[in-house]
C-alpha cells in the first residue's frame, strides 16, 4: 500500500464520522421537535376536552366559573391547574395520565350518571395530589408572599392571613373552586386540623370552603 493510501483511509474515516454525527444531530433534532410539538399538543384545553367524558361534564361547570371568565380577562385552562410546569414533573403527569386513556376506550365515567358516581373518588385523588404537592399549580398564580392583604375584602383578607399562618394550602380551603362539588362532600369532615376552623358558605354545595369569622 503506498504512502498516500495510508494518509487518505484517516481522512474518509473523520470524513464518515462527521457525516454520521450530522446524521445523528439531525435525527435528534427533529426527534425533539416532535417530542415537544407532542407535548405541547396534549398541554392545551382543546386536547383536555375532546375527550367526551370531559366535554360534557367538568368543562361545562368550569366555564360557569371565575377561572373561564373574569373582569380582567385572565384565563386559567385545563393543564394551568392539573399539568406541572416543570418538565420533570410535566413528565410524569403524564405518564400517570396514560392510564385515564384505559377508562376512556372503557367507557367508564363516559355518561352524566356513570361520571357523578365516580365524582367523589376522582375529586378525592386530585385533592389529594394537589395537598403533597402544596397546591403547586395554583401557586403558579396565587402566593401569599404576593397578596396584598389591604386590598382584599376583609373576610378575604382575614381568611388568607389566618391560612398562612396555619400553614395551609390552597386546595385545603379552595375545592370545588373550578368544578362542583360531590354531594357527597361533608366540608366538617374535611377541616384540616381543627374542625371548628371551617365551615361552608351559605350554598350547602357551595364552591368554597372559608375560614370562620374569628
Amino acid at each position: 500500500m503506498s504512502d498516500q493510501a495510508k494518509h487518505a483511509q484517516p481522512k474518509r474515516g473523520r470524513k464518515a464520522m462527521l457525516i454520521l454525527l450530522t446524521i445523528g444531530i439531525a435525527i435528534g433534532i427533529l426527534f425533539w421537535g416532535g417530542f415537544n410539538t407532542a407535548m405541547e399538543a396534549t398541554n392545551t384545553e382543546t386536547f383536555c376536552i375532546s375527550c367526551h367524558e370531559m366535554e360534557v361534564n367538568v368543562y361545562q361547570e368550569y366555564t360557569d366559573t371565575i377561572h373561564y371568565t373574569n373582569r380582567t380577562g385572565v384565563r386559567a385552562t385545563c393543564p394551568d391547574c392539573h399539568v406541572p410546569k416543570d418538565w420533570t414533573h410535566k413528565m410524569v403527569r403524564k405518564i400517570q395520565a396514560t392510564k385515564e386513556l384505559y377508562h376512556h376506550f372503557k367507557g367508564s365515567i363516559d355518561t352524566p350518571e356513570k361520571f357523578e358516581g365516580e365524582r367523589f373518588r376522582l375529586a378525592q385523588n386530585v385533592w389529594s395530589q394537589m395537598k403533597k404537592t402544596d397546591s403547586r399549580e395554583c401557586r403558579n398564580c396565587h402566593e401569599f408572599d404576593s397578596m396584598d392583604y389591604t386590598e382584599q375584602e376583609n373576610r378575604s383578607s382575614q381568611s388568607h392571613q389566618q391560612a398562612e399562618d396555619a400553614g395551609l394550602t390552597c386546595i385545603d380551603c379552595h375545592k370545588g373552586i373550578a368544578h362542583s362539588l360531590p354531594m357527597q362532600y361533608d366540608p366538617e369532615q374535611d377541616a384540616p386540623g381543627k374542625s371548628s376552623f371551617y365551615s361552608r358558605l351559605d350554598d350547602p354545595h357551595g364552591q368554597t370552603i372559608s375560614p370562620q369569622e374569628q
